[in-house]
Formats: C-alpha cells, sequence, structure tokens
C-alpha cells in the first residue's frame, strides 16, 4: 500500500524554498538560504524532507564526483519525456524535454530489448559555460 503524501509547515517552507535554486542544489546549500532568512530548520529535518520531496516527485537526487548529494527541483516538469544533462565540472543540471528521448528509447527497446524510465535519465557531460572557461 502506497504511503500518502502529507504537507506540514517544513515541507512548505523547504518545497518553496527549493524553487529559487535553478540548477540544483546540496542540503548545505539549502541550509544556508534558510538560515540567512532566520528559517531554522535542522539538518536532519532537511533530509527527511527532501527524502519525502524526492518520493512525491517533487525534488530529484544525484550524487557528483566526489559523492555528495545534489537535488533538483523538478516538480514544475509537465511532460514524462524528459532527461537532464548534469555538468561534471560545475555540478549543474539542465532539465531538457525534447523528444529526442523518443528515439533513444525506441531503439533501445527494439535493439536492446530494454525499457527506459524518460523520467529518470541523466546524461553527464560539460555545460558550454565550462568548456568555454576551459580554452580561456
Amino acid at each position: 500500500m502506497a504511503r500518502e503524501s502529507y504537507n506540514t509547515r517544513t515541507k512548505e517552507i523547504v518545497n518553496e524554498e527549493i524553487k529559487y535554486f535553478k540548477n540544483g542544489f546540496t542540503i548545505k546549500e539549502l541550509k544556508e538560504s534558510l538560515d540567512s532568512k532566520n528559517i531554522k530548520i535542522g539538518l536532519t529535518t532537511i533530509y527527511r524532507t527532501l527524502d519525502k520531496l524526492e518520493e512525491d516527485g517533487i525534488v530529484k537526487k544525484y550524487f557528483d564526483e566526489n559523492n555528495i548529494t545534489h537535488f533538483k527541483y523538478v516538480n514544475d516538469c509537465s511532460s514524462e519525456r524528459h532527461f537532464y544533462l548534469k555538468c561534471i565540472k560545475c555540478d549543474k543540471m539542465y532539465h531538457i524535454d525534447c523528444s529526442c528521448i523518443d528515439d533513444l528509447s525506441i531503439h533501445v527497446l527494439k535493439q536492446h530489448k530494454f525499457s527506459i524510465d524518460t523520467r529518470n535519465i541523466i546524461l553527464s557531460g560539460i555545460c558550454n559555460g565550462c568548456k568555454n572557461f576551459i580554452k580561456l
């Protein structure tokens, strides 16, 4: 039996705060942002709240190359066929809503007999900003 989602004041506060992080955030960054606004929420509560928000499909959790947990607000995505691009240099994550994922899904299903969950695809690479910075 699925657990029903419920709202608490803390969950509402965290849910509103994470919308300001356009390219993802760490728990440390979220805690610092809340503290700067005099909103006192403990780290354990933040972890628990983010776990609930992930279960509800509001945030996506991913790890950088140093195994640091990052989160990305994704609740504003209305499409089931999307994916994310994650820069391995700056750790920013970009939401991509593009039909090209359909072609990849069909290919993988036909050629490799594997069905892709298109809600959970993260492709790693280097973003244009970091690529331009490296050339300098």
